[in-house]
């Protein structure tokens, strides 16, 4: 039997880094930070749904919490004069304080720009979830997203997949489209999943969305070029002639 393995989980030290970037030696720690990080993602995922935010990215230093949001629209974020970052930090500083923890970092809020947001699959996943609760016609709403998406000079290949009662039918059912190539098993292909949930007056929809960038050679180029030389044996010479 085949098993189906998470595009960012399969390239994790490869090409891809975690999304929650701590170490703790004492267990306790451990568990209170992973209890953190939950509350604070189910937060933010909660008050900016719709902001089209693709990832939550948190890194912790002795007594500072760093949370870097990546999204395609940041003014709805940040707000007037950065009225809604400030009321979304203090929110999170609550939480924080709710959690009764042995000690209360500072948070620190970092929001950045994703300069094409087409080539993102979380943003992508949302834009279809969007149609999708509009009640648009799911295959239009499909199809125009990825020829959206293909028409990017960055993006190589695109796929996505619907499921769910599609079209208000009695069964459920799961339809595909596809443009170019996905190499899933290929670890330096620069591959992003997202999944994302559509809520309709006849239930749940499920969305999910991969997206090819091509290939990545710069980490395995710069490694090449920190790593001395190391002298030719018989068989390379042999190679080599």
């Amino acid at each position: 039997m085949t098993h189906i393995v998470h595009p960012y989980i399969h390239r994790l030290g490869v090409i891809r880094d975690w999304k929650s970037r701590w170490f703790a030696s004492d267990p306790k720690k451990y568990r209170e930070y992973l209890r953190v990080d939950r509350g604070i993602r189910t937060l933010l995922e909660k008050k900016l749904r719709g902001m089209y935010v693709a990832s939550i990215d948190i890194e912790r230093g002795d007594k500072i919490v760093r949370i870097v949001l990546r999204t395609s629209r940041p003014g709805l974020i940040i707000g007037r004069s950065g009225e809604g970052a400030v009321k979304l930090k203090k929110e999170i500083d609550m939480l924080l304080r709710t959690l009764s923890l042995s000690e209360i970092p500072e948070v620190k809020l970092d929001i950045e720009e994703i300069r094409t947001p087409e080539s993102n699959a979380m943003i992508v996943a949302q834009m279809i979830v969007e149609g999708l609760e509009k009640h648009m016609p799911f295959r239009r709403v499909m199809k125009q997203t990825v020829e959206k998406v293909i028409a990017n000079r960055d993006v190589e290949g695109v796929r996505v997949m619907v499921s769910g009662r599609l079209g208000g039918a009695d069964m459920s059912r799961t339809e595909e489209l596809k443009r170019g190539r996905i190499p899933l098993q290929t670890l330096r292909a620069d591959i992003d999943f997202a999944r994302a949930r559509a809520v309709d007056k006849f239930g749940t929809m499920g969305v999910k969305v991969w997206i090819y960038r091509g290939d990545i050679f710069a980490d395995r180029a710069k490694r090449s070029e920190e790593r001395p030389e190391q002298p030719r044996g018989r068989f390379e010479h042999a190679r080599t002639r």
